[in-house]
């Protein structure tokens, strides 16, 4: 059965709360109260799912016992967790590889304990220095992945491949998030690293709002969804004000509702549909109130993008889709 309007999964991305609270200690260990009361704040936005963004608790870092509580504080807030959003935990990193492959390994045990049908990762790395000291992180040069490097490239391929035969050993879907500067920072690149890969349950994650935001020129984000999608199985969206003078070489872009900015998610999800995408969404939206814009995306999606009624033309993807049963209808 293909989605509607009122039943798509649509999930909230956590990234508006932190990974430590106000004593320092990170909220992997808080006690299981704290953790409801997140879940419950995102339930009382509208949302019947969230994203576990790893920004906030690190699932794969999550013991036995204490994975079993956080299932439980879910539960209790009434709230499911379909996906991990495993951030920054790039496993060509040159010093972290290691470290990063056998967390992102413990990840997709701790998703298939939780019963979530996807994990998205990337190959972008941590902040630098000089991106941390801006409002918005991608207005400087962060890290970038050799161009033309055959031996990092398999490398990606090989280990990313390896991520994917143990997601498919557990029922679990493995989504690439497109970012900048990245073997996921342009569309040719993304479908030619899935192609590589050649696993069914690996697809990617087309986030195009990582690129619009540059303060550079990029590629058209038409272009780049056209490329993407039939090779799609999860997807963050998020919008951005973009400007351009390129006379004088300036590019600017700040964060926006989905339905303000400068990426039509009504054409996007034509697009979408019509190369059979049925993943699992998740709103993102940086600064001020993100939980609040989130839940208004999710509400612009149910009302204004997605389709109201079953029967419509659905195409066929390239990659395996999920297997996530409509959650019940959301009120928006």
């Amino acid at each position: 059965m293909a989605y509607t309007a009122a039943n798509w999964p649509i999930s909230a991305a956590l990234l508006q709360f932190p990974g430590t609270n106000a004593t320092g200690r990170h909220i992997n260990d808080a006690v299981p109260a704290e953790w409801v009361q997140v879940f419950q704040e995102v339930k009382n936005a509208g949302f019947a799912h969230a994203d576990l963004t790893d920004s906030w608790v690190r699932p794969g870092d999550l013991g036995t016992a204490r994975l079993a509580e956080f299932k439980q504080a879910a539960a209790q807030a009434e709230i499911g967790i379909p996906v991990i959003s495993a951030i920054r935990s790039s496993v060509i990193d040159a010093k972290n590889w290691e470290d990063n492959l056998a967390y992102s390994h413990r990840t997709i045990d701790a998703a298939a304990g939780l019963g979530c049908e996807v994990v998205s990762f990337g190959l972008h790395q941590a902040l630098t220095a000089e991106q941390q000291k801006q409002l918005w992180f991608w207005t400087v040069q962060g890290h970038t992945d050799p161009a033309g490097n055959t031996e990092t490239w398999n490398d990606a391929v090989v280990r990313l491949r390896e991520l994917g035969r143990h997601a498919a050993e557990v029922g679990v879907l493995l989504s690439l998030e497109m970012y900048e500067d990245t073997y996921l920072g342009t569309a040719d690149s993304s479908v030619k690293l899935v192609q590589d890969i050649g696993l069914a349950n690996v697809g990617l994650n087309p986030d195009v709002g990582n690129l619009v935001r540059l303060h550079r020129p990029i590629e058209d984000w038409r272009e780049v969804l056209e490329k993407t999608l039939p090779y799609s199985n999860y997807w963050h969206v998020k919008n951005y004000i973009r400007d351009e003078d390129v006379a004088r070489d300036s590019y600017v872009a700040m964060p926006a509702p989905m339905e303000s900015g400068i990426i039509n998610y009504r054409d996007a999800f034509r697009t979408a549909i019509s190369v059979g995408f049925q993943g699992i969404i998740c709103t993102e939206h940086y600064g001020g109130d993100g939980l609040s814009v989130t839940a208004t995306n999710q509400a612009y999606l149910r009302n204004q993008v997605l389709p109201k009624h079953e029967g419509y033309a659905l195409g066929t993807s390239q990659v395996a889709q999920g297997r996530q049963q409509p959650a019940t209808s959301v009120s928006v």
